[in-house]
């Protein structure tokens, strides 16, 4: 295990730029692809001319969710669901918009809230990592400079599995995107809130480019894991 790491270490800094580029390019590409998508279908007007916020208040009543809340937030593409206040937010663009765009961010934002009131499993899974993650985002590579720097391992053993539950908080995100993405367009259609192929085919082409962003995230992270552990291990066997 421990040439395998040396090993992999080694092509990364013979590679660096290869490697530079491809942490770089993943998550750029994606987003790019994402906004071009976003873009055309925030100018493609919905067919039932209803805004984000009455498709998703509309989906959210007749799921019984009379008590999620809707709010508009700043930003663009900020839109999301709070589980802890059950509130579902939509971006200015989304909330008062009457586009394709608009109905799919919205009909997805509110899969999450109906995930959530079904106790949907990766949902609780990803719900109940967020204090970890959020300390692995602090600590995890200030323990592995100070393990590695001092020759005391445990630290970047403790560092290296903080880092990998970022990778796992990506890897269970996943699910609950692409489950969240599906739900809109089962609710969608059940609703017949869509109501032609171009249209059914806007909204698809709108929760894809966004589900792609997260796999592009899970990627880099997984990238980052293992230079990470290439770095602990060279380091380690160094100082044996």
């Amino acid at each position: 295990m421990d040439v395998m790491m040396d090993n992999l270490l080694l092509f990364m800094n013979e590679h660096f730029f290869i490697y530079f580029l491809m942490i770089m390019a993943i998550p750029l590409g994606a987003q790019m692809y994402l906004s071009a998508t976003y873009g055309k279908y925030t100018r493609t007007r919905s067919s039932s001319g209803q805004t984000g916020h009455q498709v998703a208040r509309d989906i959210l009543d007749r799921n019984g969710l009379h008590h999620v809340r809707i709010e508009p937030t700043k930003g663009k593409l900020s839109d999301h669901y709070d589980p802890r206040s059950r509130t579902v937010r939509l971006s200015p663009s989304i909330y008062n918009g009457v586009t394709i765009a608009a109905k799919a961010v919205a009909a997805h934002e509110v899969g999450h809230a109906v995930q959530h009131a079904q106790a949907y499993g990766p949902l609780k899974i990803r719900s109940a990592m967020v204090p970890v993650v959020t300390m692995a985002n602090r600590f995890g590579f200030i323990l592995i400079m100070i393990g590695m720097f001092t020759a005391m391992f445990v630290l970047a053993e403790i560092g290296l599995i903080m880092i990998a539950s970022l990778f796992l908080f990506q890897l269970v995100t996943l699910p609950v995107e692409f489950n969240a993405s599906k739900r809109a367009m089962v609710l969608l259609d059940d609703l017949h809130l869509v109501h032609d192929r171009d249209e059914r085919s806007g909204v698809r082409k709108v929760l894809n480019a966004a589900a792609l962003t997260y796999v592009a995230a899970m990627l880099v992270s997984l990238l980052e894991l293992i230079r990470i552990a290439a770095m602990v291990s060279n380091s380690r066997g160094r100082r044996a």
